[in-house]
């Protein structure tokens, strides 16, 4: 069995523009209410600076086959040795049985040669890719495309990344964590996605010699890369036909961020029902038999905002709820305008930019623009995200501080896991998520407040969505008065 991150569309990616903000050991619990602080990221402080390779790192102990001794494979190899530094040190009791023992083989190869040479029952030529191989315990990577294309627009972190998570997959063999002939591979990726965020936050916490990751942009460029290698959109037939599900974005950048705030228990303790609690009634599948990329992705319209108004009304049951006008909202006397949506508290009126805003729910893929995942609900996150605004205003609730910025992603998780129920004049799609998560990254208006003052981190967006997206209202005002 082999075990993969699949970079096989990375030749046509693009350049990531990231809108971001600007030492404790891991395995340890920490206090849940620490992830929910807006200047903090899994209980570190958010952080600027240089991230990558340490400028004093030592030269990599290990060694690989049919290496070409280049920059790309003394990153590997450096990564490498890290991440066994840190298994070495935490690999022990609880969930994890036996004893850590490192990699068997490490294998470098480059996709543009002809012939390739053949890797686990796998030819090379071709093979952009990163992966493990369970039965012969043997890690191999593509130093020829995928690797460097990832350092390119991901950064080297973004590299030790994936490094990290195909470690993460011979953590889960040495372990007994799956059985490689009947554990769905959804729940090994998921693991292996977990298992990176544990280690990658024992180096955002200065722990690692080699390298350094800030917790802001540093951190941003890693979470861009687990968007990067989501599932394409599939039809149910699709997927059953494939049986080879790795997961959404959401999926996968949640099972990061529960290594990175939590522990390897909560990792090792992946199954499919845990999954499925973190996926609620979200759609999962393009309706259909034919899996089109731009299914599901309506035109930005005003037929369209009012759907999503009357949707919102519904879900908030406001006692007031907030006017939609199109146009300029400069002259709001207290609130700065966030186009291509804005709200003023004075006149309770949310004002939308509409070619900002159809600009922003165009449909777009990483191989056609600079940007990361983009289509309608891009757009719908944003425009939600100031109705709830008006909602918590109505509440009593501060709208002009990180608190209502965090509370602002929250309650856009309510509404947008309400909308994917049926009833409503407006009903997500599969992978509108995604496009939301895309954009807290990206713009992050989502999860700003009145003022369109963002969360410093990504992370921190991501995480305020993912938490309304898995609760209720009440729960975000609790977590975030």
């Amino acid at each position: 069995m082999v075990a993969r991150v699949c970079w096989g569309a990375f030749l046509a990616v693009c350049a990531i523009t990231l809108a971001g903000c600007s030492s404790d050991p891991v395995i340890a619990g920490r206090a849940t209410s620490m992830l929910f602080v807006p200047d903090r990221v899994g209980g570190l402080q958010v952080t600027e600076g240089p991230s990558g390779t340490r400028p004093d790192a030592p030269a990599p102990r290990r060694q690989a086959e049919n290496t070409d001794g280049g920059q790309i494979d003394n990153l590997a190899l450096l990564a490498v040795d890290d991440i066994e530094d840190f298994w070495s040190q935490n690999y022990s009791g609880g969930s994890l049985r036996g004893s850590f023992t490192p990699i068997r083989r490490l294998v470098s190869y480059n996709s543009d040669q002809s012939p390739g040479i053949e890797i686990c029952g796998e030819d090379t030529e071709g093979l952009t890719n990163a992966f493990y191989c369970f039965n012969d315990d043997v890690m191999a990577w593509d130093r020829g495309v995928a690797i460097p294309v990832a350092a390119q627009y991901f950064g080297q972190m973004g590299v030790v990344g994936v490094m990290a998570h195909e470690y993460g997959h011979a953590v889960q063999h040495q372990a007994g964590l799956i059985d490689t002939r009947s554990t769905p591979v959804l729940i090994a990726e998921q693991q292996a996605d977990c298992f990176a965020g544990v280690y990658l936050r024992w180096v955002a916490a200065g722990n690692s010699p080699r390298f350094a990751l800030s917790t802001g942009d540093g951190l941003n460029h890693v979470l861009a890369g687990i968007i990067y290698i989501r599932d394409p959109l599939m039809t149910q037939l699709d997927a059953a036909l494939t049986g080879n599900e790795h997961g959404s974005a959401l999926d996968r950048v949640s099972a990061f961020q529960i290594g990175f705030s939590g522990n390897v228990d909560q990792c090792a303790a992946i199954d499919m029902d845990d999954i499925k609690k973190r996926r609620g009634d979200l759609p999962k599948f393009l309706d259909g038999v034919v899996a089109d990329p731009s299914a599901g992705n309506d035109e930005i319209t005003e037929d369209l905002l009012t759907d999503v108004m009357d949707s919102l009304g519904q879900i908030f049951a406001p006692a007031d709820p907030p006017s939609l006008t199109i146009g300029d909202a400069s002259g709001c006397p207290d609130a700065q305008p966030t186009p291509p949506a804005s709200y003023c508290p004075a006149t309770n009126t949310i004002v939308v930019d509409m070619p900002g805003l159809q600009a922003l729910g165009e449909t777009k893929t990483e191989n056609e623009e600079q940007e990361l995942l983009q289509g309608d609900n891009s757009a719908i996150s944003v425009l939600t995200s100031r109705y709830a605004l008006a909602v918590a205003r109505e509440k009593g609730h501060a709208i002009d501080n990180p608190v209502a910025a965090m509370r602002t992603a929250c309650l856009t998780g309510v509404a947008q896991a309400a909308m994917a129920e049926p009833g409503l004049p407006v009903r997500l799609s599969a992978g509108d998520t995604d496009e939301a998560i895309s954009g807290l990254l990206t713009n992050g208006l989502a999860a700003s407040d009145v003022n369109g003052a963002l969360l410093p981190a990504g992370f921190t967006r991501i995480l305020g969505y993912r938490s309304g997206l898995q609760g209720d209202d009440a729960q975000c005002y609790q977590r975030f008065p």
